[in-house]
């Protein structure tokens, strides 16, 4: 918890930010997502599908967040302490974990064409999905662990408390600390490495292809990028104070404040969407054109979002016209395939 106002009031500021920009473009992706799976559901759009349903998750939860910073102390019913921050940060590791699926998925289709095509089929990323979700839900129960474990609490008796998962004692250190010490390495490591093994064989594939055009190199390149931030920036400070903690046996107290560049996670993500899915990228298109109907955007944004959606309609003629020939580059919706 913050100690100061002038802090807090930085956390609600970033808080808010988060908010208003996380909130229209996740529900943007969510939008584009269900159209695309209502047309056909492959298992790229089923795996950005869940990761927006995550993001939109934590950004609903984020308003406890807020609201204990604004009054300087957890000033809603003691049960909904544990339940808000398991949900908090279960959709942190969701997300990182979604994000690592997606890398699998995306060097599976590039490395392995014409075998993965063969075996590629929804249910499978539905299945990869579910066991998120529960890998991810079974490990952060160790908030309602850790609270159950705090003196004098009792599930049928809870005494109010202006205290919500912080200053712990020694009784709950000692289960929270190697639990928390374990989901950073099964959790985020794990996930870091595979993902950028998966990204740095994706875009040495891609480059090195004569056969794929320079606006999907370029696609790729922002893809990697924007996926690498979020790890680097959202989810490396925040899983190197689990170790830090371990080793010092405590809580680090500059644990807030990397907590708080993991919110970012829920602003980043949707770019992550723009460069992977077309569809997300027409319905960004769209969007634009709409509003500079009705707002009047200025000439410059007028220009940039039409041309966008001029560059990915012809991008879907080139695949389409390639794909006669090598079905395994992209398919009809501009992916690498």
């Amino acid at each position: 918890m913050a100690s100061n106002s002038e802090t807090r009031n930085t956390y609600i500021t970033v808080y808010m930010l988060t908010v208003i920009i996380g909130f229209p473009t996740n529900l943007l992706a969510l939008f584009a997502f269900i159209q695309k799976i209502r047309v056909k559901a492959t298992p790229n759009c089923i795996l950005l599908l869940n990761l927006t349903i995550s993001d939109l998750c934590f950004l609903v939860f984020l308003f406890f967040r807020m609201a204990e910073q604004k009054d300087g102390h957890w000033a809603f019913p003691t049960s909904l302490c544990p339940f808000s921050g398991f949900v908090y940060f279960s959709t942190i590791y969701t997300s990182t974990l979604f994000l690592t699926a997606v890398s699998v998925e995306r060097y599976l289709g590039i490395a392995y064409p014409i075998h993965y095509k063969l075996k590629r089929h929804a249910v499978y990323a539905l299945i990869a999905s579910l066991g998120i979700w529960i890998c991810s839900f079974g490990h952060c129960s160790v908030v309602y662990v850790t609270e159950f474990k705090r003196d004098n609490y009792s599930f049928l008796n809870m005494p109010h408390s202006n205290v919500c998962y912080d200053n712990f004692t020694e009784t709950q250190l000692q289960v929270l600390l190697p639990v928390r010490l374990e989901m950073s390495i099964v959790l985020f490591l794990v996930p870091s490495l595979i993902t950028c093994f998966c990204y740095f064989e994706f875009i040495r594939i891609v480059i090195s292809s004569p056969h794929i055009c320079r606006s999907k190199k370029q696609r790729a390149v922002g893809l990697v990028a924007a996926t690498l931030a979020v790890f680097i920036i959202c989810f490396t400070p925040f899983n190197t104070s689990h170790v830090v903690g371990y080793i010092q046996w405590k809580s680090p107290d500059w644990r807030i404040k990397v907590l708080v560049l993991s919110t970012f996670n829920a602003c980043l993500d949707p770019i992550i969407f723009y460069f992977s899915s077309s569809a997300m990228k027409r319905s960004c298109c769209s969007f634009w054109t709409r509003m500079n109907e009705i707002c009047m955007l200025p000439p410059l944004l007028h220009k940039l979002f039409n041309r966008g959606s001029e560059t990915t309609g012809a991008q879907d003629q080139v695949c389409s016209s390639r794909k006669k020939s090598k079905g395994y580059l992209c398919d009809t919706a501009g992916r690498w395939r």
